[in-house]
């Protein structure tokens, strides 16, 4: 395998306080996002740390876990910018190929790198591997990490805001312009500024593993639409694929108690024999899929990002794209506001306000599509269910159509940062 492969058992360091508790900017929450952004700033010689609950180890941080995520060719050039790609590359599967379909139906979508002028439609990486190598970058780039440190609470200060991490007992209170809420779904950060967020319970659980197939995926994803919910195939390394099966609530605990064998024969039944027979399947993790969405974006000197601003359902695979947008929108609000004074605050309310109505309309725009995706496809009246059909052929057969949908291997329909269109900040 080509490429350098993160190495986990050097990505556990033991950082400590600096004397010095003033920063421009505290990002709280040192999962994929919040470390990326990090890692954007560098450049840009801001005083800035990182808080992160806990110490890294390959298999202890929840964001870096098995999981896949198929990246963007726009947050590809962001992991290019930050140095991270070059970790990455050997063990990211490129998407030549995107197949859609519906069971019971004969309507289906097709989408092709080549036909975009695209060497490829995305790449598929494992969570794990993007975390460590995101944590060796941060070690490479000497960025001050606070870990294992949990955040007990965000107060008002003078031009500022104050954080309190809790160490190992330890409390200490350490003061930022700008606090960047990046602590996920159910962010301590967010609800401390006062910013409201809703929840909607697709009453759906994700099941993931990988698999071993008796034909070779040829670089093509799969997503699926069948009655129990959708499901997605996507190429991985080492010939694997990995498997994401969206199943009801109710129904979850029951395939997650079968046999392998039982696992791969109901999987097969539901996606059929495209890659011939499933071999051997994975340890499966069960995840509890909803819509988590913030009021807004930002809130006197905070902005919030990534699952903190919204969690989305994995079925059109946008959930880490949007939030390393959200980072490097930021990143290019400063460096633009940078460039205008000597003496940059980073928590400015002009330069956030800027920052959430970029963020608004991208997240808009993102938000919507996924939701209605999962609310058209879930639908099992039999007209809808023909008039899904009938949008797949027709999307077969329109180019236009086709373009639209290759733009989010770009990386949105909206205003793309300089950073995910591989130009500097």
């Amino acid at each position: 395998m080509s490429g350098i492969k993160p190495d986990l058992q050097s990505c556990d360091p033991r950082y400590q306080l600096v004397n010095n508790n003033n920063y421009d900017l505290l990002i709280c929450g040192g999962g994929l996002v919040g470390a990326s952004l990090a890692l954007m700033l560098k450049p840009l010689g801001l005083r800035v740390a990182l808080i992160e609950a806990m110490a890294f180890s390959g298999n202890g941080h929840p964001s870096f876990d098995e999981r896949t995520t198929a990246l963007s060719n726009g947050s590809r050039r962001v992991f290019e910018a930050i140095g991270v790609w070059s970790l990455l590359q050997g063990n990211a599967t490129p998407i030549k190929r995107i197949h859609i379909s519906d069971q019971g139906r004969f309507g289906f979508a097709r989408l092709s790198a080549q036909e975009q002028g695209l060497s490829a439609l995305g790449h598929v990486v494992p969570n794990w591997q993007m975390g460590a190598a995101l944590w060796q970058r941060l070690q490479h780039e000497q960025i001050e990490v606070i870990a294992p440190a949990r955040v007990i609470a965000v107060t008002n200060a003078a031009d500022a805001r104050q954080v309190t991490v809790d160490m190992h007992g330890e409390q200490r209170s350490l003061r930022a312009r700008l606090i960047v809420a990046a602590d996920g779904a159910q962010s301590l950060v967010r609800e401390a500024a006062g910013i409201a967020s809703t929840q909607v319970d697709y009453g759906q659980t994700g099941i993931i593993s990988n698999a071993l197939t008796q034909r070779f995926h040829d670089h093509v994803a799969y997503e699926r639409f069948t009655p129990t919910g959708p499901l997605a195939v996507l190429p991985l390394a080492d010939a694997r694929v990995g498997l994401i099966w969206t199943v009801a609530n109710a129904r979850a605990a029951e395939v997650m108690a079968w046999s392998d064998d039982a696992f791969l024969a109901n999987f097969q039944q539901q996606f059929g024999f495209r890659l011939g027979r499933l071999l051997k399947v994975g340890t499966r993790h069960a995840y509890p899929l909803s819509l988590i969405r913030a009021a807004k974006h930002h809130a006197e000197r905070l902005v919030v990002m990534g699952n903190a601003a919204q969690m989305l359902h994995p079925i059109a695979g946008q959930g880490l794209n949007l939030g390393l947008r959200d980072a490097a929108s930021l990143a290019e609000v400063l460096a633009d506001g940078l460039r205008s004074t000597s003496q940059l605050d980073a928590g400015a309310p002009e330069l956030l306000q800027r920052y959430a109505d970029w963020r608004q309309e991208d997240s808009k725009g993102i938000v919507g599509f996924t939701d209605t995706l999962v609310r058209v496809f879930s639908q099992p009246l039999g007209v809808v269910k023909f008039a899904r059909n009938a949008g797949l052929l027709a999307f077969d057969l329109m180019p236009a159509a086709k373009d639209a949908m290759a733009q989010l291997s770009i990386g949105a329909s909206t205003r793309i940062p300089r950073l995910a269109r591989g130009a500097p900040l």
